[in-house]
């Protein structure tokens, strides 16, 4: 039985409606326990950052009854592809030969706003669940009992009581500042555009995959395709401003050095970002833990930003349920969350998204290498799309006690 929220407690608390956020309301409203998400946004985002849901995710994403819908709105990719603009080489690894270890063989391309409002819309019907817009999270303090959490609305300030809070709030984490928890790491010194367009690229770049990781020169780039578009991520010199960054000169000379033709292209979005690699110090204090990129802040270059935030929900959400249903010791099962997470996101979605970025900037050589010895060795091959599609990351975290 699902029993109704109050006017101002919850069980749990959840600051930010991203797709971490909605996935952990989601999941514990499932099992019955009250939750409030609190969003500042006046509605759910369209971001085009994040549009990669990797295979494990999927099985996550079935789990809560959530795949199906996102395939009728995603686009599946099976293959992926490293290609040299320079000498024209191109390798292509096919997700199919890792079959063995999933139903799901393949990334779903389907961006991230579209599981943010199908979450958002099921929440709205569930008795125990309430997502607010526009309410942003002014401060939080906890104590012996709970959490209260202060929140700025357009009209007033409201304060708000739960258990528990989870800060999924994003890189510029309110919650996580509130905690006083140190965020480490460095800041790449050029920023990133993101350019979305429907124009057919394909017809240009007859080689191109789903997913294509180019390096070449004057630049690397990212080419991914989501159900009607192309979106095109580049890198852009240090001290730009934003304004220079996403100005038509500069969309012009990215499509015109890449297509090789001077064709207006129109694009439909045009996003400009700094790119961090971050790691909290923590990812919990007390009755407050840290998910997603308020713990945790990579470049993207693999898909594993949203992802390893996903695997964050579902882990704590475990973790909390074993504790509000079960009677479970809180302290051992939040401080586990925090040892399993805070380790696989260093050791693994770290180490793994700068060498990533590495493999198409300045390590190509290396890379092509590397890759010439995946395309003789089966085995090698299948451990290799194992550990890109994020599982070996999945069964360490799992196996921390």
């Amino acid at each position: 039985m699902l029993l109704p929220l109050d006017n101002s407690r919850s069980q749990v608390l959840v600051a930010g409606g991203g797709p971490v956020g909605m996935v952990a309301a989601y999941a514990l409203a499932l099992q019955g326990i009250s939750v409030r998400v609190l969003e500042s946004a006046p509605t759910c985002l369209e971001d085009m950052r994040a549009s990669t849901f990797h295979p494990p995710t999927l099985e996550m994403m079935e789990t809560l009854g959530l795949r199906a819908t996102l395939e009728e709105q995603g686009l599946r990719a099976p293959l992926y592809q490293y290609s040299n603009r320079n000498s024209g080489r191109s390798y292509s690894l096919d997700m199919g030969e890792i079959g063995d270890v999933t139903p799901y063989p393949y990334r779903l391309q389907c961006e991230q706003w579209k599981l943010t409002r199908l979450i958002a819309a099921k929440l709205a019907e569930m008795p125990n669940a309430e997502v607010l817009f526009s309410h942003q999270v002014a401060n939080c303090v906890q104590g012996a009992n709970g959490v209260q959490v202060s929140v700025e609305t357009p009209f007033d300030i409201k304060l708000f009581h739960a258990d528990y809070l989870i800060g999924a709030d994003g890189g510029n984490s309110t919650v996580r500042k509130w905690m006083g928890i140190g965020f480490d790491g460095f800041t790449y010194d050029e920023t990133f555009l993101t350019l979305s367009t429907a124009y057919p690229i394909e017809e240009h770049l007859p080689w191109v995959k789903e997913v294509n990781y180019v390096s070449g020169d004057p630049f690397w780039c990212v080419l991914l395709k989501v159900p009607g578009l192309w979106r095109v991520l580049v890198p852009q010199k240090s001290g730009a401003t934003t304004a220079e960054v996403t100005s038509d000169a500069a969309k012009d000379a990215v499509f015109a050095e890449l297509l090789g033709v001077n064709t207006l292209v129109q694009t439909e979005h045009r996003t400009c970002y700094r790119v961090h690699q971050r790691v909290a110090n923590s990812f919990r204090q007390g009755r407050i833990m840290l998910a997603g990129d308020s713990a945790h802040l990579n470049n993207p270059l693999g898909g594993f930003g949203m992802n390893s935030g996903i695997h964050d929900a579902i882990n704590l959400v475990e973790k909390l349920s074993r504790v509000i249903l079960d009677g479970a010791d809180a302290d051992a099962q939040l401080s586990l969350y925090d040892r399993q997470r805070r380790t696989v996101t260093r050791d693994f979605v770290q180490a793994q998204t700068i060498a990533n970025k590495a493999a198409v900037e300045d390590k190509v050589d290396a890379r092509e290498a590397h890759l010439a010895k995946l395309e003789a060795d089966a085995d090698l091959r299948h451990e290799y799309i194992v550990q890109q599609a994020m599982f070996r990351s999945l069964e360490k975290a799992a196996a921390i006690a």
